[in-house]
């Protein structure tokens, strides 16, 4: 039986939230549809994480989907609920924690934004980025989902009237005889600890925060057992990248640098839905897969050179908006991935950005995913079935990780054939 969902609201903080409860051997399901119906989920999974994909949606409309989750979670008893965040709080913040406990009949929900170990922290109600207010780091800069406060109240504030009771030291309990959104300061992985043994367990039956705080909950709720197999990988990597975030572009230009094939996506290759059945494209495909076959570190890449500006004047030119073009290009990245696979890519394949992700497993015609361990903190390893075969894969978020992780992921893959027991 089901003993935890978590609800995200894009793919890759599904992934790197499940993962969590998978380290401690829990049977944990990933499902990437928002309309998953509960009444269903596979004999034995403990840890149900569901991918809302509501990070793009309006205010309104990530509302509906987490109150109807939630309320279909608890007409079949799942007994815990834990509505995941950005660890960035970009999305629907206000609206999806308000939507989690109208739907749960509470007044009161603790909320743990911080995750430490990714530099991401909160003090005095105000997140921080390795150091920087959220809100003047890059995902202030997001062209999508800017972050356009640092106050967690008033990103809370903006779409809905929900109270924030905060909770300056972790061992405050004053903030329980007040209803409201209870906002936890944290800034170690010891903090995230305190807070949770500062609160009951009747208190988490519904509870929010990232990654971090999830980590606890799994220590919490004692789900334990025995870690899932490590899948074979191939001992080569091959890097599809979709994000946007200047942590991945430095991550791949230093790949590049230290010998990584790099192929960029031209202007009419991912905005022009056409060129995907050209004869351009059939000869591009194995052009890549003739080059990863034999190089065994490749990356494919949808940014611009240039910072974006011929991209800018086409969109202009065409009238797309934000969203078209963010579909476009993930969709593109996505109908060439699953032609390299199809076409023999022999290689493990990583993916970067929730959007990019998503498109590849609605291409392949996959809905679940199975979290296996985090390779390096918010780099999380999954296996799919795809064609009767178990596929691994690699993700990440955008803004995670050290500008050298793709050399360290090429190295650790290519050391898997032989010691995969060691590498999680």
């Amino acid at each position: 039986m089901v003993r935890l969902l978590i609800i995200a609201d894009d793919f890759t903080g599904a992934l790197d939230t499940g993962v969590q409860f998978a380290a401690y051997g829990a049977k944990t399901l990933v499902e990437t549809n928002p309309m998953y119906d509960f009444t269903r989920t596979a004999s034995g999974t403990e840890v149900l994480v569901l991918n809302a994909e509501t990070r793009h949606l309006s205010s309104d409309q990530a509302y509906a989907v987490v109150y109807r989750a939630v309320r279909e979670a608890k007409s079949v008893g799942i007994p815990y609920i834990y509505k995941k965040t950005d660890s960035a709080l970009r999305g629907n913040i206000g609206s999806e924690l308000a939507a989690a406990m109208d739907a749960a009949e509470l007044d009161r929900m603790a909320f743990v934004p911080a995750f430490p170990v990714m530099g991401r922290v909160t003090r005095g109600g105000v997140h921080y980025v390795d150091g920087v207010p959220v809100a003047r780091s890059v995902f202030g800069r997001d062209p999508f989902e800017p972050v356009c406060s640092s106050n967690i109240r008033e990103i809370v504030a903006a779409q809905t009237d929900r109270p924030v009771v905060l909770h300056p030291e972790t061992t405050s309990a004053r903030a329980w005889r007040q209803p409201g959104i209870q906002l936890y300061d944290a800034d170690t992985d010891e903090d995230l600890w305190e807070i949770a043994q500062n609160l009951t367990l009747e208190s988490l039956h519904l509870s929010a925060g990232c990654a971090g705080f999830a980590a606890v909950l799994a220590e919490l709720l004692e789900l334990r057992g025995e870690p899932t197999e490590i899948p074979p990988l191939i001992p080569a990597l091959f890097v599809v990248c979709g994000s946007i975030n200047p942590v991945t572009q430095l991550q791949l230009d230093t790949a590049e640098q230290s010998g990584f094939v790099r192929f960029r996506l031209g202007l009419l290759e991912k905005l022009d839905p056409l060129w995907l059945e050209s004869t351009r494209c059939q000869q591009a495909v194995r052009n890549w897969l003739d080059a990863a076959n034999h190089t065994r570190r490749c990356i494919l890449d949808s940014n611009d050179p240039d910072g974006g500006v011929e991209t800018d004047a086409f969109i202009r030119l065409q009238g797309l908006t934000k969203k078209q073009v963010r579909l476009r290009i993930s969709e593109a990245l996505a109908t060439l991935t699953r032609r390299l696979v199809d076409g023999g890519l022999k290689a493990t394949l990583m993916c970067t950005g929730g959007d990019t992700l998503l498109a590849l497993m609605r291409e392949m015609g996959v809905t679940e995913l199975t979290p296996v361990c985090e390779l390096f903190p918010g780099v999380v390893l999954s296996s799919f079935a795809y064609q009767g075969k178990a596929i691994p894969i690699i993700s990440k978020s955008g803004g995670f990780g050290t500008p050298d992780l793709l050399c360290s992921l090429a190295a650790l893959t290519g050391a898997v054939e032989s010691g995969r027991e060691h590498i999680c």
